[in-house]
């Protein structure tokens, strides 16, 4: 080749083969499209009309905004080597970017006749398609373009992250290659699955909703779809894409199974069970639906079928730590020698997992804790709560500030100024309080009332304080500025539709239903502006049985303030300070059923009890251990049994080691059962 040329031409001087060369003009088109077609043309010079240096020209010139040269360059090239796919391929593109759709499909569809694997072709064409009507031939093309998407490099390197968890560098990618290609329903897909790895649910969720519009046959975004509106508590919805998926797939085993799970959700136990055994029989080597299948067991009642599915999990060689803790939190489950033997051999495996690690712990402290090996059980289940501490992102300074900055701003002046507004239904009995300080025992007690009807924790509640963050814009604190906005008719609006979104968990009729969820001791005053004729019942149990009782429990989800002994101990206080101050700007609201009081004088309690719910007396509610009622929480063994006094002072086996939590409980730990003047930390 001749030297006399300009110097970028020399710079870009082909060398070697001529796939090198056109391999280094590729290379040099990102960071300068104008050197990587001095390098085309040069090789053009020595080899006329080559087919990849004119595709490589054409690539340059669109880069540098020259949309008509490249058609110039690709239309004769495409005509001439018809089955040339990548260049139909850019035609088609580059006629997309000039506004042709017409020539844009034909280009697009000889590059796709050629070679079909060509996914941003196939979302191309989707573009077009749609653009013109024609929803379902653009429905096809998209599902073809997810089929084709592994192929693509940019999403192979976005989806490299995301599998080895460097997020930003996952999102990054992701948000550059969605701005180019914002119909690329593989990349939104994945866009939500890194949402959802986050836990940002409320963002996953239109994302999906999006892929779904535009590829109603994308199965994987569909299943994904299902999965987040599950977490987001919109089982009816939910449910709604797993039937459409079991439409045309009814023996797909992942679709059941999240079915089942999410008519657990509701109370639908009976579907579900039949779920789980079709499942099973099917497919009986799945350690985890064993599993899901004795928690769907233990809650409706069935013990024994409970107890008999973990043990299948556990026969399995993945079933570890996990399902040990599921029998230990049956509660009444006593482990035999063999268990323990094994659970320590578990647990002695230098391979095993830090989740089962944790569940093992636990489940050890329990069976140590039956055998009154008091010193070894609370070394298991220290290093539980410490393996599970280490994993959290909890402050308790922030529970502490939060309090108080509710405390703040829901002051009597507040209430008084919006008396009278909300949604005036009487229907729902909110349980609040602690976990572990007894609320399952007053929901069993209520919901064997004729009138009254058990659910579950129900998250309606806090659903309802992202919606207000959200408006708020502010994720990290408390939700009252946004709530201070709201006028009576939007106050009611939200009344309403907690009651619309708990409707499906109300399966007898009955004129009123329970919502216990412990946390939304925070929520109270949220409550009472939207329901302002709905019960509220504190349940409150002694300091130290309360908190070492959520010690050692291994929670499912949230609760993580139960991981230290110390953490708990504020929390309580935080708790004790914030009810006393609901107690006082709205007096006689909250009614408070303190545990060993009802331990005591059963009857007399349930009578003050019945009487703040405006409920006649009715015997059925002193034997709710008869009721077989779904139980969802820990205690659901144990609320199946008459009350016993063995367990009110069980805690004082562990006294030695709970000097940290008395520390943090302060005068609260004194002044038990009532509330100290001020709570410290509290002015």
């Amino acid at each position: 080749m001749p030297s006399a040329q300009p110097a970028a031409t020399r710079d870009a001087e082909p060398t070697g083969t001529v796939e090198q060369a056109l391999a280094h003009a590729a290379r040099l088109l990102e960071r300068d499209p104008a050197l990587a077609e001095a390098q085309a043309r040069a090789i053009l010079e020595v080899l006329q009309g080559h087919p990849a240096a004119l595709r490589l020209l054409a690539s340059a010139r669109s880069a540098q905004g020259d949309l008509d040269e490249a058609i110039a360059i690709l239309g004769p090239l495409a005509q001439r080597e018809p089955r040339y796919a990548l260049a139909q391929h850019d035609l088609g593109l580059a006629l997309v970017r000039r506004g042709d759709g017409a020539a844009a499909i034909t280009a697009l569809r000889r590059a796709l006749a050629v070679k079909p694997d060509l996914p941003q072709a196939w979302r191309a064409l989707g573009d077009q398609l749609a653009a013109i009507g024609d929803d379902a031939g653009a429905a096809d093309a998209y599902v073809r373009h997810v089929r084709h998407s592994t192929r693509d490099p940019g999403l192979l390197a976005a989806a490299s992250a995301l599998a080895e968890d460097r997020i930003p560098e996952a999102e990054a990618r992701l948000r550059a290659h969605l701005k180019q290609a914002p119909t690329d329903v593989a990349a939104i897909r994945m866009f939500a699955e890194l949402a959802m790895r986050l836990g940002r649910n409320e963002e996953a969720e239109p994302l999906l909703a999006r892929c779904l519009e535009l590829a109603p046959g994308f199965d994987a975004a569909r299943f994904q779809h299902a999965l987040v509106l599950h977490r987001l508590n919109r089982p009816e919805d939910a449910l709604a894409e797993l039937d459409a998926l079991l439409a045309h797939a009814p023996a797909n085993p992942g679709y059941q199974n999240l079915k089942a799970v999410v008519l657990c959700r509701t109370g639908d136990y009976a579907t579900a069970l039949a779920l789980y055994d079709d499942l099973l029989a099917r497919h009986p080597a799945q350690p985890r639906i064993w599993m899901s299948y004795g928690h769907a067991l233990k809650t409706a009642g069935h013990q024994p079928r409970a107890i008999e599915a973990y043990r299948r999990a556990l026969a399995m060689p993945e079933g570890f730590g996990e399902v040990w803790w599921s029998l230990a939190n049956l509660k009444t489950f006593r482990f035999d020698d063999d268990d323990l033997a094994a659970m320590r051999a578990a647990l002695a495996r230098p391979d095993l997992g830090g989740d089962d690690r944790q569940h093992l712990e636990f489940a050890l402290g329990k069976a140590l804790e039956d055998r009154a090996d008091y010193p070894a059980s609370f070394a298991h289940y220290a290093r539980g709560n410490a393996l599970r501490r280490a994993t959290l992102h909890y402050r308790a300074e922030e529970t502490t500030a939060r309090v108080q900055r509710i405390r703040e701003d829901c002051d009597a002046a507040f209430f008084a100024q919006r008396a009278g507004q909300g949604c005036a239904d009487p229907d729902p009995i909110f349980i609040v309080g602690l976990p572990r300080a007894g609320s399952t025992l007053l929901e069993q007690i209520l919901s064997s009332h004729s009138q009254v009807e058990g659910t579950m924790e129900l998250p309606e509640i806090t659903t309802l304080t992202r919606q207000l963050r959200a408006r708020g814009g502010d994720d990290a604190m408390p939700y009252q500025a946004a709530l201070a906005t709201l006028d009576a008719d939007e106050l009611r609006a939200l009344g309403e539709q907690y009651l619309a979104r708990t409707r499906i968990q109300r399966k007898l009729g009955r004129p009123f239903f329970i919502d216990k969820m412990p946390n939304n001791f925070l929520h109270v005053g949220l409550i009472h502006l939207i329901l302002p004729n709905a019960r509220i019942i504190d349940a409150r149990r002694h300091p130290l049985a309360c908190c070492f009782s959520g010690f050692k429990q291994h929670f499912a989800r949230g609760q993580g303030f139960s991981y230290a002994l110390d953490d708990l101990g504020r929390y309580y206080r935080d708790y004790v300070a914030l009810m006393a101050h609901f107690d006082a700007v709205l007096p006689g609201r909250v009614h408070r059923v303190v545990y060993e009081r009802m331990v005591d004088d059963t009857e007399a309690e349930v009578r003050r009890l019945l009487d703040h719910c405006g409920l006649p007396f009715e015997d059925g509610c002193l034997r709710f251990f008869e009721n077989t009622r779904a139980v969802r929480t820990a205690s659901s063994e144990q609320v199946r049994q008459p009350i016993y006094r063995e367990g009110v002072d069980h805690w004082r086996h562990y006294r030695p080691w709970l000097s940290p939590l008395e520390d943090a409980l302060g005068p609260v730990l004194d002044a038990y059962p009532d509330v100290p003047r001020e709570v410290p930390g509290h002015a």
